[in-house]
């Protein structure tokens, strides 16, 4: 059969990384980006309202986990409005909520107010994460899919250095922290550029009956130029799920009984890997301050261990695809394992930093792992729905995480809190086994 007269799905399958994919990745990952730098931004925020407002630890850790309760509950239902409305649709319209409710966030002048933005705000990065990782899976050709979809991740640690700087050189001025806010209304602006400069999924166009807009944008993506790969002479039809696979659409479908083991074990790395990351990351610039360090100089210790993030996004999109998903997303979990326990063990300047960016590292390459393995697992018609619910459970974990530090904090020890985030990180790595492993496989497969 000849690629012309093959499924759009196929077609796109067996693509080149073409200029288009550039832009849907670059696209995407700005959009990445900048919910890391608004998610990153509120751990210096609050370590300086602290101090600014007289903030107790139990306050702290409401500010944080409040905005992580609208995650939970944006994730799910930004997953499901994606399998109806469609991935780019959500994708923009979640930038614009969480963008004007950051903005607004500058205005406040107590913390009643200061958690309903952050409520506000979680609702939207909820629902934009597992949308965005979808979207990139669903147009990234075959065998570079998992490789993409780790690059995307990569734009966090972008975002997230972003924050660290604005800590460290703004948040620390006059009213500093009411400035790093407004810079995180940004996202508003760029909703508009996601919303006309990127292309809807033909995966989901195709599975919703809508063939010929899915068909138009394939036809697209094939007469981008192709900046490595070459074109495939012919594809075998494979359609994507149609009218049967939509109507088991919805949360009860990840329990049917050919998904149930899978939703099972995703949920349990989600659920552990948000408690240790966001129970570690958001709250280390106020560990190293209640150690002892002055804010300036734990803003600084934080901005050098973010670095890290880097380089451990790059091996793992070269795992990914030479491991495996599961292989790779176990090893750097046990790293991650192994660096909390050395973070929680450290004290002498540069065994935290040593530590702090091992745990980056590790951490941060699980997450471009997981963020791989998550929408590959479930068919078109149900995989934004599968992917948000999986967040969702994952955030689930990140509100009781920073309450959980917060009291941990001022009834155990460092070392202890560290000891129990590494047995998060391997009780993940085992989670990981019963994942169904996608490398090389068409989603058309799943």
């Amino acid at each position: 059969m000849s690629a012309e007269t093959a499924a759009p799905s196929a077609r796109l399958d067996a693509l080149p990384f073409t200029r288009r994919h550039l832009r849907v990745l670059t696209g995407s990952g700005i959009g990445w980006a900048l919910d890391a730098m608004d998610v990153g931004l509120i751990s210096f925020i609050i370590a300086a309202l602290a101090v600014e407002w007289d903030l107790s630890t139990a306050q702290t850790g409401w500010i944080t986990s409040i905005g992580f309760l609208g995650m939970a509950i944006g994730a799910s239902v930004g997953g499901l409005l994606a399998d109806r409305l469609g991935r780019r649709q959500v994708f923009a319209l979640t930038l614009l909520v969480y963008g004007i409710a950051t903005g607004a966030s500058a205005l406040v002048g107590g913390v009643g107010a200061l958690l309903v933005f952050r409520f506000l705000v979680g609702l939207g990065l909820g629902s934009e994460l597992p949308v965005a990782s979808t979207y990139v899976s669903e147009l990234a050709p075959t065998r570079i899919r998992g490789r993409m979809v780790v690059v995307l991740e990569a734009f966090w640690a972008v975002g997230w250095t972003a924050s660290a700087l604005i800590g460290y050189l703004v948040v620390p001025l006059e009213n500093g922290w009411r400035w790093a806010f407004a810079l995180g209304a940004i996202p508003a602006v760029y909703a508009l550029v996601v919303r006309w400069g990127l292309p809807e999924s033909p995966r989901f166009l195709e599975a919703r009956g809508r063939r010929e807009e899915s068909e138009r944008v394939v036809r697209a993506f094939e007469s981008s130029p192709a900046l490595f790969g070459s074109r495939p002479a012919a594809t075998e039809a494979r359609p994507e799920a149609g009218p049967r696979a939509a109507a088991r659409s919805g949360l009860a479908a990840l329990w049917a009984a050919p998904l149930r083991a899978r939703t099972a074990s995703l949920w349990a790395v989600w659920f552990c890997v948000n408690f240790s990351y966001y129970g570690a990351f958001i709250w280390i610039p106020s560990i190293l301050f209640l150690q002892g360090f002055d804010i300036v100089k734990s803003f600084g210790f934080t901005l050098i261990i973010t670095l890290a993030q880097l380089p451990g996004y790059a091996v793992a999109a070269w795992l990914i695809e030479v491991w495996g998903r599961r292989a790779t997303l176990a090893t750097f979990l046990v790293g991650s394992a192994a660096s909390a326990v050395c973070f929680g063990l450290a004290s002498a300047e540069w065994q935290i930093i040593a530590a702090g960016m091992a745990l980056s590292f590790f951490n941060l390459g699980a997450w471009g792992a997981l963020y791989a393995v998550t929408p590959e697992i479930y068919p078109t018609a149900i995989r934004g729905t599968g992917a948000g619910a999986a967040a969702g459970a994952g955030r689930i974990a990140s509100i009781i995480a920073p309450l959980f530090v917060g009291w941990s904090l001022v009834q155990t020890s460092t070392a202890v809190l560290f000891a129990v985030f590494a047995v998060f990180f391997v009780v993940a790595a085992l989670a990981v086994i019963p994942l169904t492993e996608r490398t090389g496989q068409s989603l058309a497969d799943a």
